[in-house]
């Protein structure tokens, strides 16, 4: 069987992600007792440090019967310049999988192309792909589904709200995105999701808040733009999600957020830690449905 990849979501298909999920439903619900990774390893490069990401891909290699091997790219030959194809190539000799965390997309491309072993991008700058499908995941536990429901992105054009653009375009539900001036989402990406979705990039949080199901935010200031941090707190004035713009959604609506957070910028207090918040079960979900995905992409 050919090896595959997760480098976007657009990777999967629409029936491809439903299996996912009643896959990672099954397990979440511990009725899947099956060890489709024993005897395999998992490598886990991290250029960029995480907790999530970490700890949710190690826990779910071992408990699908498997092991993972965190592999920091300053302890590891390709932070001291060896070639990307030439790591893919011997870790295709060592290991059955590898979860990247990096932030040049085109190294999770190029790192693919050369391995012989499924590749699963784990974040890039440019997506956050196995997040939102951890989110959408939420999503239909908690609201039965995405058809007929309106999802607000509100803030930073970031590999978040281009994986939401990527969902998009598989399930063609209606995304509303509110990004301040020359912070909006990779324009391929949008550019594919209208083909598929109703999407709406407004400068205005109050546009896209109204009427939608589920309220997703993420930091200003991301890892690596450290420095940017005070004038990105300034273009982002009036795009903190707080009790006020959540009145304007769905009596019903969710509220998620991908942590960390950073309480008093992007999100309020009462709102994230509110009755409307699954910024747990969102946080909890990255281990199931990443369990379906490993036991996808390299289980026996």
């Amino acid at each position: 069987m050919a090896k595959r990849d997760f480098l976007q979501i657009t990777d999967f298909s629409r029936e491809e992600v439903e299996q996912l999920f009643d896959l990672a439903k099954r397990m979440k619900a511990r009725a899947y007792r099956e060890t489709p990774l024993a005897g395999k390893t998992l490598a886990m490069i991290f250029a960029k440090s995480s907790t999530r990401t970490r700890v949710s891909f190690e826990v779910g290699a071992y408990q699908l019967g498997g092991r993972a091997l965190f592999l920091s790219s300053k302890d590891i030959q390709i932070g001291r310049g060896e070639p990307i194809p030439d790591t893919a190539r011997v870790l295709s000799r060592y290991v059955d999988g590898i979860m990247i965390r990096t932030y040049d997309h085109a190294e999770v491309e190029e790192l693919a192309r050369f391995s012989t072993i499924p590749v699963i991008n784990g974040l890039t700058d440019l997506t956050h792909p196995c997040q939102v499908l951890a989110d959408l995941f939420t999503v239909k536990e908690h609201l039965g589904g995405w058809e007929g429901k309106r999802i607000a992105w509100v803030g930073d054009g970031n590999n978040m709200a281009n994986a939401w653009l990527e969902a998009a375009t598989v399930l063609g539900f209606e995304l509303r995105l509110a990004c301040p001036e020359g912070f909006e989402p990779n324009i391929a990406r949008y550019g594919a999701a209208k083909k598929h979705g109703c999407i709406m990039v407004t400068e205005v949080p109050e546009e896209a808040v109204e009427g939608a199901h589920v309220i997703n935010t993420d930091v200003w200031a991301s890892m690596g733009q450290e420095g940017e941090a005070e004038a990105r707190r300034n273009a982002f004035k009036g795009y903190t999600v707080d009790a006020e713009l959540m009145k304007l959604a769905d009596p019903k609506a969710i509220f998620l957020h991908c942590l960390p957070a950073h309480r008093g910028e992007e999100v309020t207090a009462d709102v994230i830690d509110g009755p409307q918040s699954r910024v747990w079960d969102e946080a909890e979900n990255r281990l199931h449905v990443q369990k379906a995905l490993l036991a996808t992409l390299m289980g026996s």
